[in-house]
Formats: structure tokens, sequence, C-alpha cells
């Protein structure tokens, strides 16, 4: 007996440390907003949306700068070179002193957060790192630059899943210092196998607002040309000039929020056709690394590829036409299941006696009906990303609900095993 006890108290407390390490996820804006030294390159962490990228990475290597390195970097270039260059300070691994101090054969390449980006030419997403020895570690960027900066200190690790390295100095690749100048909206969806929605966004005059909305910020999710084909798709020449306005307008965000953004976004998000009186809203939920954009109506799609992330313009591309339920109403319901109909018993006739045995079957009940579920929508079961989280502040930590769910049945699982045992 007080072996199994012993036995189920070490499960206890196993159990509690892996829901403990589960349930924790990093938030570098808080962690570095312990770091008032840091405050310049953790306004840019923000201002760029790289935050929310890091913040949905399970295993991630911050390089930052202290304020008079990032000053070195933002007094020179605008905000959309700004996010490239700080994209290759992020590494897609986990790399603390301890790892740093001993690569194997003395220098790597590791891959950045630029390189999935799908703009990023031969290896100009890769930065070298190179251990000097004697302590020192450089880095610099793997498009042939040299190791134009060094390991200064360990700021804070989450073991094998955040480290945040200071690194004494920008590292630069040449490729992605100059900006990449005016932007061409239906230059750009054409390019990118968009060309009807480039037509109708010129012919509705929706192209203007869209010029106009960019220079604050804009994302705008464009339905590629096979979408137009689709049969459920409206007849646009039915569509009296305000509505086509408002469905093409009901594609793009008035702010920039890229795709590391999307991914962490919980609540619905307003248009640019929302208005005081129309909701026009729409809601982002993820699996793994996709997203896809629901309407309120009947209408979702994936957001299949990005054509333009530069600060403060985003330009992704759809699978399918998002169909307002102010414009098209909702999904019509399922039909009910048939219920039999049960015709009332007639009253029983009275009878002479048989002399012989009765040749009345006896009337059955027929089976319930299957029960319908309210409203007939089944709901669509939401990612883990979707459940609101609490934050740490200072530690940087929120914890997660349903992962507390998965931590939690494993911890009932290893208690119940015990006890058969």
């Amino acid at each position: 007996m007080a072996s199994t006890q012993f036995l189920l108290l070490l499960s206890l407390s196993l159990s509690l440390t892996i829901a403990v390490t589960v349930a924790g996820a990093h938030n570098i804006t808080a962690i570095l907003d312990s770091f008032p030294e840091y405050s310049n390159f953790n306004s840019y962490l923000s201002q760029t949306k790289l935050n929310d990228e890091i913040n949905s990475r399970e295993t991630i290597t911050v390089l930052t700068l202290n304020n008079a390195a990032m000053q070195t970097l933002a007094g020179k270039h605008p905000l959309s070179v700004i996010k490239n260059l700080l994209s290759l300070h992020i590494l897609l691994d986990y790399y603390d002193a301890k790892k740093l101090h001993k690569i194997p054969d003395g220098t790597v390449s590791a891959t950045t957060l630029y390189q999935t980006t799908g703009n990023s030419p031969g290896n100009v997403g890769f930065v070298n790192i190179t251990d000097l020895r004697g302590g020192r570690v450089g880095f610099g960027s793997s498009e042939g630059s040299k190791l134009d900066s060094s390991y200064t200190k360990e700021v804070k690790t989450i073991p094998y899943t955040l480290a945040v390295i200071e690194i004494s100095s920008p590292i630069i690749a040449g490729s992605l210092v100059a900006p990449s100048g005016a932007t061409n909206i239906t230059g750009l969806l054409e390019a990118g196998g968009c060309k009807m929605f480039a037509d109708l966004i010129s012919s509705t005059g929706v192209l203007k607002v869209f010029e106009s909305a960019a220079k604050n910020g804009l994302t705008i999710f464009a339905p590629n040309d096979k979408a137009f084909t689709d049969p459920d798709v409206p007849d646009f020449t039915k569509l009296t000039n305000a509505e086509q306005v408002s469905l093409l307008q009901y594609h793009a965000l008035a702010n920039y929020m890229p795709y590391g953004s999307l991914k962490t976004m919980k609540d619905s998000i307003n248009t640019l056709a929302t208005s005081g009186v129309e909701k026009y809203s729409v809601t982002a939920t993820t699996s793994g690394d996709e997203v896809t954009l629901h309407s309120d109506g009947k209408s979702k799609s994936r957001v299949a590829k990005t054509l333009r992330d530069e600060p403060p313009l985003v330009i992704f591309t759809i699978d399918s036409l998002l169909l307002p339920i102010e414009l098209f109403g909702k999904a019509p319901s399922p039909a009910p299941g048939m219920e039999p109909v049960i015709s009332p018993s007639p009253a029983p006739a009275n009878k002479a006696p048989s002399p012989g045995p009765s040749a009345d079957v006896p009337i059955l009940s027929p089976p319930a009906p299957p029960a319908a579920s309210p409203g007939g929508d089944v709901p669509t079961e939401a990612p883990g990303g979707s459940a609101s989280s609490t934050s740490d502040k200072a530690g940087g930590w929120e914890v997660r609900p349903e992962k507390m769910m998965t931590v939690g049945t494993v911890v009932v699982s290893v208690i119940f095993g015990v006890l058969l045992w």
C-alpha cells in the first residue's frame, strides 16, 4: 500500500511538472517589457507585427538589439525594410548561450523567419553563426557579408522553447536594404492570379479606396480567378453598384495584419465594409500553420499565399469568395430528419369471442425519431489557438486552457493506471 501511495504521489508530481511546461507559452512583448534597454527593439517588433509571429511559434531564438544599436537601424530605413531586417534576427531554432559556444564544426547556417516569407532568393534568409573561440560568437548574413555582429549576453530563456540573446549590432543583408518603391496593387493582383478581382476593384472605384487606406494600413484578401468559377458565386450583374462595392470592401481590413497576426486572432474582425449600421465582419481560425477565414454568412476560405507583405500593406490570395450575411443571408439549415407519422389507433370494435386463438397481431410503437440539433447548424470545432488566454506579464508566459485540458487528461490517465497497478 505504501509503495502504491509513493508511486501515486510521484505520478502527480511528474504530471504537474508536465502541466506547467506544456501550458506555458511565451509572450515576447511581456518578456522585453522587463528590460527598458530593449524598448526600441520591442516597439518595432509590435509595429511590424513580428511579435505575433514569434508568439505563435514553439521553438524560436530572438537576437535582440539594445536601444542604441536599434537606432542605427531605425534611423536609416522605412518600416518595410526594418521588418525584413528584423526577420533576420529571429531564428527558427533554439540557441541559448551554452549551445552557441558548442556549435558543431564551429559554424552553422541558421534558418531565419525571413526565409518563410517566400520572398527570399538564394541564401538571404539564413544567418551564419560562428564560434570564434575565447567566448566570442559572431553573426552575419549568409548572403556574403562579414560577421558584423557578435554575442553580448543571454537575456532570457525558456528551455528548448525560447531564447532571447543580445547581439552587438544589426545583421544586414544588402539585398533587403533598398525599399521596393511604389506599390501597384492591381499589378500585384494580376501577377498573383487574381485578375478578375483586380478588374472588379478598378471598375467599381474600390481601387482608389484601397490605395488611400494603404497609406495607414491595409490588408487585402484577394480571391483568385478560380474562385469566381464556383457555382455558388453570385451573379454580379444582379447586384447594385453599392452592393458590389460592399462585397469587394468586405475582402479588405483597414489595418496591417500579416499572417502571424491572423494566426493569433480570436475575435471577429471588422472589414472596410463595416459601418455603424452593418457589421460585415470576418473571423479567422487556425489549424497547424493554416489560416481559414469565415464570413458570418455561409462561406469560408483558406488564406492561400502572400503576394506582398511590406508594412503598412499586406496582400493575400484566398481560394473562395467570402459572402457576407448582410448581402446573402445565412446558409440554409439542413432539413430535419423525417419523423414517422403515427396514426391514432382505432377504437376496438365489440366482437363476439372467437373460439380459436386470436389472430390479432400486436401493434408495435415506431422507434423515437432522431433528435435534431437546435438551429440545425453544426458548430465547427475551434482550433487550439482560439481559446482566450491569460498572460503573466512579468514572466512573459500565457496559460492556455485548451492545453491544460489535454494535460488534465494525461494526469487522470496516469493516476488511473497507477491505481489499477
